[in-house]
Formats: structure tokens, sequence, C-alpha cells
């Protein structure tokens, strides 16, 4: 997934992101969260906002985004995050520089995707 993502910026001229390896354990509690407590959201019962769950983790940064999907596969999940103007602006905002992604087996769509970006 992250290297679609980054593909998709280099086609806008935009420079890679770079993998935060907490972010992706973010992300991936994120993702395990919304299957175990069965919601698709940005905000969780358990963690709160992903700002709210960022801020717990330490993680600083001076813009932060999240993005959710529920699909089969990672390239449904692209696409279709692709095909969301919001979801899109986030892939591709210029301020983002890092990111992470947690992918879960498992809810009614059969993978949970959550992408969190950061910029620094």
């Amino acid at each position: 997934m992250v290297r679609l993502v980054n593909e998709e910026r280099a086609k806008a001229g935009l420079a890679p992101l770079v993998v935060d390896p907490e972010l992706t354990r973010l992300a991936r509690l994120k993702s395990a969260d919304m299957i175990e407590k069965n919601y698709f959201s940005h905000y969780s019962p358990t963690y709160g906002s992903p700002f709210d769950m960022m801020k717990a983790a330490g993680i600083s940064y001076r813009i932060a985004g999240e993005n959710l999907a529920g699909a089969r596969s990672v390239i449904s999940a692209h696409e279709g995050l692709m095909a969301s103007s919001g979801h899109r602006a986030n892939i591709l905002r210029e301020a983002f520089t890092h990111i992470g992604v947690g992918v879960v087996r498992g809810g009614p769509y059969g993978y949970m995707f959550t992408q969190m970006f950061i910029g620094r």
C-alpha cells in the first residue's frame, strides 16, 4: 500500500512518504480496534481521534491526517481511496512527510486499512 501511495505522489511530482514505525503501530491498532469493536470511524471508542492517539503515543507533527478503508484487497482499498476526493487529498498532500499503514484481516469488508499521515 505504501508503494501505491508513493507511486501516486511521484505522478503528482511529490516527494515519497517515509514509513514511520510508530505510526505503523498505531495504524495497526486502529484497524484492529475497528474490527474488534465493530465500527468504522475516525473516532475510536478506545483511542479517541487519530490526533488523540498520536499525542498519547508521543508523536509530534505539524500536520496530521488519517484515511480509512474496508476492502477485500490492497488494490481495491487503494483505488477506493484515490476515487474519494478527501482521501486522495491526504495521499497527495505535499505537507505530509511520513506514513504508517495498518492492514488487519477481518470485519465485514475482508480487511481493514488505516493510513496515518504526518508532516514534521
